[in-house]
């Protein structure tokens, strides 16, 4: 079975050079980017108060930015606060198959974080079916398809680290006092111990995600057009969404604004009485991107960024050694991610 687009597909590759265009970051730019990851909302006003610049520069630099691939806010709903059953899966495949995979996966609205990983010959990626049971991608057509060797599916049970914070929020230029200034007044405290019984959402409410996802800083006017509501009522509702922890902004940015070269997947055993203790830690580390609880003999799941390999073998070696309950440990260094949080670039995004 195929996965809804022919294997033979060639994945949309940027050109070779693309990655030599990308501007320069200075200081300002760094700290607009923290900003955002903030509150991908906040006004250019309330961004240039808090930076001390004017809120035409804030304008200028984030349109300069988003122009040349570096970012792009987008807005991304939570799936266990939606009742949904997200899965981390990996597939392994046959030598050289694993590019025509992934990008035929990455055409999927239900596929998220695809990277290409195991120097290419596995592919990880998150799945979220929209509603109970719409389970086929996993149980019907991956394991059937060409060249796939092996699916592996580990259900995401929590969520440690990640979703609205990234590693820009432990490690971005701002200061607390200017945090506290961007904070938005309407998100929920982060992180949710449990995300409580599943959110009602109607399909007016999807249509304002499907706007959202591709521009977070979509206009009221665009929102309204898209749901047919009243600009107050698109305000209300979103600052009702966004309290209830089913809509958050993130920022999508090009690894080099943090100047890490190195990403690496962790696949750890640990204890059933040390995940919580062990996920709290690894949510402290300025390496970690991403850490949650899943099912399997691996029962978390870490995502790795450092300036290179030599700083990942120190992680490794150290802080991640010296947690408690550890069984086991696997490790999947990233080669390339063809789709991130939001949906498919385009291909003046390219991939990165």
């Amino acid at each position: 079975m195929n996965l809804d687009i022919p294997l033979d597909t060639p994945p949309d590759t940027p050109p070779d050079d693309r990655r030599t265009v990308l501007p320069p970051l200075d200081a300002s730019d760094q700290s607009l980017v923290h900003a955002l990851q903030i509150d991908g909302r906040a006004p250019f006003r309330r961004i240039a108060e808090v930076l001390g610049v004017s809120d035409q520069t804030v304008a200028r630099r984030y349109t300069r930015l988003r122009s040349a691939g570096v970012l792009r806010v987008l807005g991304l709903t939570e799936p266990l606060r939606m009742g949904q059953a997200p899965w981390i899966v990996r597939i392994r495949c046959a030598p050289g198959a694993s590019a025509q995979i992934a990008a035929a996966l990455a055409r999927r609205r239900d596929t998220t974080w695809i990277n290409l990983t195991a120097g290419g010959t596995e592919i990880a990626c998150l799945v979220r079916p929209e509603r109970p049971g719409e389970d086929a991608l996993l149980l019907e057509k991956l394991p059937g398809t060409p060249r796939v060797v092996d699916v592996t599916a580990h259900s995401l049970l929590h969520v440690f680290f990640g979703q609205e914070c990234s590693l820009l929020t432990k490690s971005g230029p701002l200061s607390a006092e200017q945090v506290a200034g961007l904070s938005p007044r309407d998100a929920p405290e982060y992180p949710s111990a449990d995300p409580g019984p599943a959110f009602p959402v109607d399909a007016a409410d999807r249509r304002m995600f499907d706007v959202l996802a591709l521009d977070g800083r979509a206009s009221v006017g665009e929102l309204a057009a898209a749901t047919g509501w009243s600009q107050t009522t698109v305000r209300r509702r979103m600052a009702e969404l966004r309290a209830a922890g089913v809509l958050y902004f993130d920022v999508d940015y090009h690894p080099r604004v943090l100047q890490r070269n190195f990403r690496s997947l962790l696949w750890l055993n640990v204890e059933p009485s040390r995940i919580e203790e062990v996920g709290r830690a690894l949510s402290s580390h300025p390496e970690v991107a991403f850490a949650a609880a899943i099912t399997g003999d691996a029962n978390v799941h870490v995502s790795v960024t450092t300036p290179d390999v030599t700083a990942f073998y120190r992680y490794l070696t150290g802080p991640v050694a010296a947690l408690p309950g550890i069984l086991g440990t696997g490790t999947t260094p990233i080669h390339r991610t063809v789709k991130g949080a939001g949906p498919l670039r385009t291909p003046e995004w390219g991939q990165w």
